[in-house]
């Protein structure tokens, strides 16, 4: 494990993602050689083989574990809520907040019954960002304020970091980080949320048009400008998490569009920066499928969904332990009295 770097701005992450900590190389090539004595055809479980790989270089260790997944939501409200962008109002935000804490919400049902320990945190919900049509979502201040919060949030020994958000508002955020860092139209990035459609997405599709102008000059100089301008604090905690994990040998499952979204400007500021994640689920936000194709990611669930809550996220925790208990529980064909394969 490497020593977390210090975060005080901008400026600060883009170092540290400059000396990200690369794979253990060691410990896949353990993995790797496993596998093939496996009593099985080569490549019978196909992608599985591959998460053991990925689970094993990223966790710094073979055997690869998965005892100890966490599941860590991040919570924010966003100004442009207030141009009608969501079907439910903002206050939505902690009311939900308060439903995660009493166990009341999907994401609660799952991790009970997977065995994942799940943790809310709340960004100043009192302060929603600001309206990213008029000015910039954030200052940098405010914005490395919730990203060092989120890489706080990063504990030593998690198997796998599940991260998911609440925000009303946020698919417009997603939709307008993404148009800024890999163009095309508005209407191409942009979805149904919370459930609006029609005149209602029509008029979310301009605002995310109008906000990516408004902050070309900044976005296009820096991507990781793109966080703070059109991003919300639950998204900038989900970076700096992203980016924690990163340090401290913890292999991530983003959630759906949301989270996918908010790490994106590390990719784009860093290639290689989200080798160490996973993308739980495909989100049915139409943007996400084309997100995922830009950064070079393959969803490991295809369900539909559109909640957050990293309830995808969670639901592929099971794939993770299904390849983990195949590689560290098989017979060998040795141990089995099989013949291998003919040469």
């Amino acid at each position: 494990m490497t020593a977390l770097p210090a975060i005080q701005s901008l400026d600060d992450v883009g170092q540290a993602l400059a000396a990200l900590p690369g794979p253990d190389r060691d410990a896949a090539d353990a993995a790797g050689n496993r596998e093939p004595q496996l009593t099985k055809p080569p490549g019978a479980l196909g992608r599985l083989e591959d998460l053991v790989v990925w689970l094993s270089q990223w966790q710094g260790h073979h055997p690869p574990t998965m005892g100890t997944p966490r599941a860590q939501v991040f919570a924010g409200n966003h100004g442009v809520t207030g141009q009608g962008v969501s079907a439910y109002p903002a206050d939505v935000t902690a009311q939900m907040v308060a439903n995660f804490e009493a166990g009341g919400a999907a994401i609660n049902q799952l991790c009970q019954v997977f065995g994942v320990s799940f943790a809310i945190d709340a960004l100043a919900l009192d302060r929603p960002t600001k309206d990213f049509t008029i000015e910039a979502a954030m200052t940098e201040s405010e914005c490395i304020d919730a990203f060092v919060f989120g890489m706080g949030a990063v504990s030593d020994g998690t198997d796998v970091l599940c991260l998911g958000e609440m925000g009303i508002g946020n698919t417009t955020a997603a939709a307008a980080i993404s148009m800024a860092l890999f163009g095309g139209a508005a209407s191409a990035w942009t979805g149904m949320g919370t459930g609006v459609s029609g005149a209602a997405l029509a008029n979310k599709t301009k605002i995310v048009a109008t906000a990516v102008a408004v902050h070309g000059a900044a976005t296009k100089a820096d991507p990781l400008q793109v966080l703070r301008c059109l991003g919300g604090r639950e998204m900038a905690a989900i970076a700096g998490a992203v980016l924690a994990a990163r340090y401290r040998n913890v292999p991530v499952l983003l959630d759906g569009y949301v989270a996918t979204a908010a790490a994106a400007p590390l990719r784009a500021a860093q290639p290689g920066a989200l080798d160490h994640c996973q993308i739980g689920h495909a989100s049915a936000e139409p943007g996400h499928a084309r997100l995922l194709e830009k950064l070079g990611k393959t969803p490991l669930l295809n369900l539909d969904m559109r909640l957050g809550e990293a309830t995808g996220a969670v639901l592929a925790v099971q794939i993770l332990r299904g390849a983990v208990a195949c590689h560290n529980g098989m017979a060998t064909f040795k141990d089995a009295a099989i013949s291998g394969k003919k040469s």
